[in-house]
């Protein structure tokens, strides 16, 4: 029986307990007055009998009329010791109120006693939960999100207690969450500072090497400085990056979507990356369609589309060819980019999205961040992204889904 269901029922009770009690007073009066009005009417025979009997020229009519007319004030009752405004003048119906009387006090009483005792037991269990509420709060407070809450009823303090349940889940979430994002926190710093530590390290060896040697030639003095450069751009890109990928996790990215075409999406992306091709001698084969309409943010679509491409390029020999493929149907637009380089291994393949991974065939240069926000700002934009890898090359596929 549910809460609910309990607290009518003792509703219930104390409504009948009532109607029976004032169904039985009415009982009790209706013979009270059956058996005064009987009594009283017996007497009343008896004197008209005697009446008749000593004036027998009495007519019927005559007692009819001595009954049914106005009482005039007199004391003969008086006489015989009997005040008509409090007692009665037969003693049998003197003997029928105190009986009945007494019956009446009796019900009233008992119909008492229970009503009392159903708000008395009713209010008992109220007090009882909301003394288990309170404790139950106080765990709460105490960080103790482990209560066992039992709240499959209807009534206010329950629906109470479910409510309590729901901030309990809540709490305990986003206390697992806060302990979640501390450790991925921690990690995120001990890869950040270990992803800085290698370059920061090879520029300060660097550069005490040219304060030690004021008399280094020219040729090797050039070196090192190129070489220093190189690793600011390598701190700056790994910098950069890890600021965007930030401002997602933090959701305080703003995206400016328009209308604007998948061709010219990679054609921004290849001119990024146009460096790299260059320097490795890349071919580029690339079709077109037709239209290839999308709504989107163009910036962010191009930051994640040539960092693919860049990951592609970066695993390519030189002068081998990346393939990119565009595809239109009623449902997406689809972009597939391939790679002929060695492969990513079964292993690494499941874990190439995620941040600061390194996979056994990346280059000594990768940061382990560049897929990660490429996956983050595709699906941001509703897109997906999957991956197939072999020996005999990568295959990145993206797919915009039209609304």
């Amino acid at each position: 029986m549910n809460s609910r269901q309990e607290y009518r029922n003792k509703i219930i009770i104390i409504i009948a307990s009532f109607i029976i009690l004032i169904s039985t007073f009415a009982f009790l009066l209706n013979c009270q007055n059956k058996i005064m009005m009987k009594t009283t009417n017996e007497k009343i025979e008896s004197i008209l009998i005697l009446v008749q009997e000593r004036y027998p020229d009495i007519t019927k009519s005559e007692l009819v009329s001595i009954l049914n007319s106005p009482v005039e004030k007199k004391s003969i009752l008086k006489e015989f010791g009997i005040d008509i405004e409090s007692e009665s003048a037969i003693y049998e119906n003197d003997f029928v109120n105190k009986k009945y009387f007494l019956l009446e006090i009796m019900c009233f009483t008992l119909g008492l006693l229970i009503s009392l005792y159903t708000l008395y037991a009713f209010n008992n269990k109220t007090k009882k939960e909301i003394k288990d509420i309170t404790k139950l709060i106080e765990e709460i407070n105490h960080k103790n999100y482990k209560l066992d809450i039992d709240g499959n009823y209807e009534d206010e303090l329950s629906i109470l207690k479910n409510e309590i349940y729901k901030t309990t889940i809540m709490l305990k979430e986003d206390a697992e969450n806060s302990r979640k994002d501390k450790l991925e926190l921690k990690s995120s710093l001990s890869d950040i500072s270990h992803q800085l530590k290698t370059p920061l390290t090879s520029i300060l060896i660097m550069l005490d090497n040219l304060l030690d040697d004021p008399d280094m030639d020219v040729e090797t003095k050039e070196e090192f400085i190129r070489d220093i450069k190189w690793e600011i751009n390598n701190i700056n890109f790994f910098i950069q990056n890890i600021l965007k990928l930030s401002k997602f996790d933090l959701s305080t990215v703003t995206f400016i979507n328009e209308k604007t075409n998948l061709n010219s999406l990679v054609e921004e992306a290849l001119k990024k990356v146009y460096p790299l091709i260059d320097l490795k001698n890349i071919t580029i084969e690339k079709n077109e369609i037709p239209d290839g309409k999308l709504e989107c943010d163009k910036k962010w679509q191009v930051e994640a589309i040539s960092n693919i491409i860049k990951n592609c390029l970066e695993h390519s020999e030189s002068g081998q060819k990346i393939v990119i493929t565009l595809e239109e149907n009623k449902v997406y637009l689809s972009l597939e980019i391939k790679d002929f380089g060695s492969g990513i291994s079964p292993k690494d393949l499941p874990h190439i999205f995620e941040k600061f991974y390194k996979g056994e065939n990346s280059t000594k240069d990768s940061i382990g961040i560049g897929l990660s926000l490429a996956k983050t700002i595709i699906e941001s934009a509703g897109g997906r992204i999957t991956v197939e890898s072999n020996q005999s090359g990568t295959i990145f596929t993206i797919k915009y889904f039209k609304n």
